[in-house]
């Protein structure tokens, strides 16, 4: 978790301290990339971007129940991460387009791998929590 645990390859192989200092849980990076991939619209937003780029209204268009200001805020969030680029084209009027950058499709690969983790497990953990009682 901590700096020095930056190149660990595998989480179940990864030291921690005990108790996990809930600053140093907070500092690290794969807590960073789990909080921004666990945003509703992310993961949607860079697949449909995995695909080609997009301008505002067609990827408006394209996510039922998203608003504006979601979309908005939710491509600031991937674009200030390095993920997603804002390109204003230079047409009259200016009209502007959204891609993922190279570190934003280097991280479509593992998305896959979790997508297909989760499709292949889903009956097993819908019941599991269909065990489960409800409080």
């Amino acid at each position: 978790m901590s700096a020095a645990n930056t190149g660990v390859t595998s989480l179940a192989s990864a030291a921690l301290p005990m108790p996990v200092p809930a600053e140093e849980y907070d500092s690290c990076p794969v807590t960073d990339v789990v909080r921004l991939m666990s945003d509703k619209w992310s993961m949607v937003v860079l697949v449909l971007l995995g695909r080609r780029s997009h301008r505002f209204n067609e990827l408006h268009r394209s996510i039922d129940g998203i608003s504006q200001r979601m979309l908005t805020r939710t491509l600031r969030g991937l674009g200030s991460s390095g993920l997603v680029l804002r390109q204003v084209r230079p047409t009259v009027p200016p009209s502007v387009e959204y891609g993922l950058t190279p570190l934003g499709e280097s991280l479509l690969e593992p998305l896959s791998g979790l997508a297909e983790w989760a499709v292949r497990n889903w009956p097993e953990i819908a019941a599991a929590r269909n065990r489960v009682p409800t409080s």
